[in-house]
């Protein structure tokens, strides 16, 4: 079975003397992700000092909306501070889902083939944008272009995971060209 290693959070500032960090979390299963007694791939940033390769949950908290975690490798706030910046990653396996069933992880998206409610082909899925508003579906059409197609129901109507395509209910412009936009051909 196949894995995939995801980006779950960022250590932020030492909370307390006793090691406790925040964390930026970067998923939208934080009690799952962080669950004591899983051990994450830690990323230092660049121009990091800091050793440490694996970090083993021992206990998570929040507190006013931030997500505190004790790692059994940070003793104390030293230790946690030469930690801030570290990248978290989860292994998950290839043929997990999330919870809600209307959520999806990024690599179950991309290589997913994209219909208008036609049936007529529009491209591939190549990425998934995260932004404030909402995610954007990154098409890239036969004819070489991409585009950005808003992650919502209304324009996004069927995802299907089991068939590896996706549904988008194409307006003029967002996908298939303007028609005032297409340049006519030079003899």
């Amino acid at each position: 079975m196949e894995s995939i290693e995801v980006v779950i959070g960022r250590i932020g500032k030492p909370h307390g003397i006793r090691g406790e960090v925040t964390v930026d979390v970067r998923t939208d299963e934080p009690d799952r992700r962080f669950a004591v007694g899983l051990t994450l791939r830690a990323a230092p940033p660049k121009g990091s000092h800091s050793s440490l390769r694996a970090l083993t949950v021992k206990a998570t908290r929040w507190h006013q909306s931030v997500l505190l975690v004790t790692f059994e490798e940070l003793a104390d706030r030293n230790a946690a501070e030469a930690a801030r910046g570290i990248v978290l990653h989860a292994t998950i396996s290839a043929d997990e889902s999330p919870e809600d069933p209307d959520e999806y992880y990024d690599h179950q998206l991309v290589g997913l083939a994209a219909y208008d409610v036609s049936g007529d082909h529009l491209g591939e899925v190549t990425a998934l944008v995260h932004g404030a508003a909402q995610d954007l579906l990154t098409i890239r059409t036969p004819d070489g272009r991409n585009t950005l197609v808003p992650f919502v129901g209304a324009l996004v109507p069927e995802v299907d995971l089991d068939a590896r395509r996706v549904v988008i209910a194409d307006r003029p412009g967002l996908v298939a060209p303007h028609p005032d936009d297409v340049q006519p051909e030079q003899a």
